[in-house]
């Protein structure tokens, strides 16, 4: 027995070894990001497969949620990536102090909007827009303004913890300008609830408690491919379509920098590229050399593609959400 013990023991501590040995990359994201079905389970078989470390990660609720986050953590966090910020946050972002320049060189990338940005690396981009069914909307509003004199009922986020809601609150601001806050108190009669994140949104949709979604004009791809189900399409506005793009950054703080940039070379790699549109769904920021997945050209593509510098929208964001509180509060 005192044999057995000893090898048992001996066993631990090499176990215990080989664990302390792995390195750990922790990475900060947003929720759908690591659910089962997000890029999350995906993204971390095929880094570890090649890093031979331990990909970690942490999911923050929703991207705003996931700033404030840092924010909060400051120099302690634990995070070394953080993974899920858009153009929108990323001004607050870089004068947190948290984040530290990419590495060179920087990939090639497929945007519709060239990229410079010294401390942050686009992995994926789209258009927001109101999802729909068919079925029960044969003919969607093509405005916000249709929109608010409909007796549709919408769901949407809220901009103070969801890069979703946040897009949604320029999306108005820059299409209609100082006529921004007439357009909410049109809408606030059609809003059934605000949600703090995408998930819980979506959800409430394709339960039925909503006509329409705040949400993607890629979001029909997911129920035509994963579902075969064609009743689902996004309306398509005439102003035009507020875009995302969602970046990751490394940790100014990092105990693990060259994992960490070794991680957001992978990022830019087919095979993650490939991972993104078809669990992400959402347009890949490179190419991959297989293409987009059969079914993402029956998308609707916007007219206009709306977009603020990430300085602008930090300026202009208060104002927005301030008309914003104040139209829905009435």
């Amino acid at each position: 027995m005192k044999k057995i013990s000893i090898l048992a023991a001996g066993f631990l501590a090499l176990a215990a070894t080989a664990s302390a040995e792995t390195p750990v990359l922790t990475v900060y994201t947003y929720d759908s990001f690591v659910s089962e079905w997000g890029p999350g389970p995906a993204v971390e078989k095929a880094f570890e497969k090649e890093c031979g470390c331990d990909l970690q990660f942490v999911g923050a609720g929703d991207g705003a949620a996931l700033l404030a986050r840092l924010r909060l953590e400051g120099v302690h966090t634990k995070a070394d990536i953080a993974l899920g910020l858009d153009t929108n946050l990323t001004a607050a972002a870089a004068e947190s102090g948290l984040f530290a320049p990419l590495p060179a060189p920087r990939p090639t990338l497929d945007l519709p909007v060239a990229w410079n940005d010294p401390l942050f690396q686009p992995y994926d981009w789209g258009y927001f827009a109101f999802v729909y069914d068919r079925t029960k909307i044969p003919t969607p509003p093509t405005s916000f303004r249709e929109l608010a004199d409909s007796d549709l009922k919408i769901v949407i986020q809220d901009p103070r913890s969801s890069t979703p809601g946040l897009g949604l609150l320029l999306w108005v601001k820059k299409a209609h300008g100082e006529a921004a806050r007439e357009i909410w108190e049109g809408l606030a009669d059609n809003i059934v609830t605000v949600t703090k994140g995408w998930s819980e949104a979506y959800g409430m949709f394709l339960e039925g408690e909503a006509d329409m979604v705040l949400s993607y004009t890629t979001s029909p791809a997911y129920h035509l491919i994963a579902e075969n189900d064609d009743t689902k399409a996004a309306a398509q506005f005439t102003e035009g379509h507020y875009m995302q793009i969602e970046v990751a950054g490394k940790i100014a703080g990092t105990d693990q920098p060259e994992l960490a940039d070794r991680f957001l070379a992978f990022m830019a790699s087919d095979r993650f590229q490939e991972i993104i549109p078809t669990t992400n769904w959402m347009y890949p920021a490179r190419l991959p050399v297989s293409g987009l997945p059969r079914g993402f050209e029956s998308l609707i593509r916007p007219d206009t593609a709306l977009l603020y510098p990430p300085e602008e929208a930090a300026q202009i964001r208060h104002k927005a959400l301030s008309e914003w509180q104040a139209a829905l509060s009435r």
